[in-house]
């Protein structure tokens, strides 16, 4: 009787010995599927963009974090993430952005991610005079707005000539800023920074914008890299083909100052509470803007 017992101990003792093998072909495969399902998600529906630059500056500001949206203009081979696939003119399902739409053009020659403002459509007339935007032979509405304040933080140090270190009302430091209104024909408005005369990029013949590309520009007119700048200047080199955006900006999800580090608990600390889930499309008025 022992022994019997015994061999279906040893017996049993095998069987769960087997049972607890990990299945490591099965465990690569569901980690597999799982990447594949993100990259998926992230080419086809939303993928998450951070701020580098104060280049759309004042309503992006370096820290931020938000959401792009990857089918409103269609699939291109901008779309996929990581740009995997060869650079081509195709797309799918495609649409056209709106003025005043903030999308994410990929640089012509890197692979590498802007994120700027539609302000010229296909086959508008375009040009650039004492910074503002001539559209179609009529100037592009401009209003002085009051100054805006922003955070002052390592990630905002307001240290751009024009901007101006003050004491606000609830007793912080914040960064004032002048700012205007710019409005344009389908009357979408939204803030920007022309603060410099007489910038190297205020002025910009002008060109007919081809029927399959947009002109784009940074909302801190004084310090972006777009579609008025060369390749040699780290621009978009003139109008980017609509195969080349990428997707379009909807809202922010969170903003860190710059104190953060490693440490997960800094990041609490360094949270701009205030920015979490601000939309990123342009207000729009009544009417459409007549142009002076």
């Amino acid at each position: 009787m022992s022994n019997v017992t015994g061999m279906s101990d040893t017996k049993s003792a095998d069987k769960t010995s087997d049972d607890d093998k990990v299945n490591w072909f099965a465990e690569f495969r569901g980690l597999a599927l799982m990447l594949l399902a993100v990259l998926a998600f992230h080419s086809f529906v939303a993928k998450p963009f951070y701020i580098p630059s104060p280049s759309m500056l004042p309503n992006l500001l370096v820290g931020d974090r938000l959401i792009v949206s990857k089918y409103p203009y269609g699939y291109s081979w901008a779309s996929i993430t990581f740009h995997m696939l060869p650079r081509g003119t195709w797309r799918l399902f495609g649409g056209t952005p709106e003025y005043g739409d903030i999308v994410i053009p990929v640089h012509p020659e890197r692979s590498e991610d802007y994120i700027k403002r539609v302000v010229g459509l296909p086959g508008d007339r375009i040009a650039v005079r004492n910074g503002q935007i001539i559209l179609n032979g009529k100037p592009v509405k401009q209003e002085v707005e009051p100054d805006m304040l922003l955070p002052y933080d390592v990630n905002t140090p307001c240290v751009e000539p024009g901007f101006e270190i003050v004491m606000g009302k609830d007793g912080v430091q914040k960064c004032k800023v002048p700012v205007l209104r710019e409005t344009m024909p389908n009357g979408a408005s939204y803030l920007v920074i022309d603060a410099l005369p007489d910038q190297q990029l205020d002025n910009y013949d002008e060109i007919l914008i081809p029927d399959d590309a947009v002109f784009v520009m940074g909302d801190n007119r004084d310090h972006s890299a777009d579609s008025r700048a060369s390749v040699a200047q780290q621009g978009l080199g003139g109008p980017v083909p609509l195969a080349n955006i990428g997707g379009r900006a909807e809202f922010i999800t969170f903003s860190l100052d710059g104190t953060a580090d490693w440490n997960p608990f800094s990041w609490f600390g360094a949270m701009r509470g205030d920015r979490a889930f601000t939309t990123l499309r342009p207000t729009h008025t009544n009417t459409p803007a007549k142009q002076d």
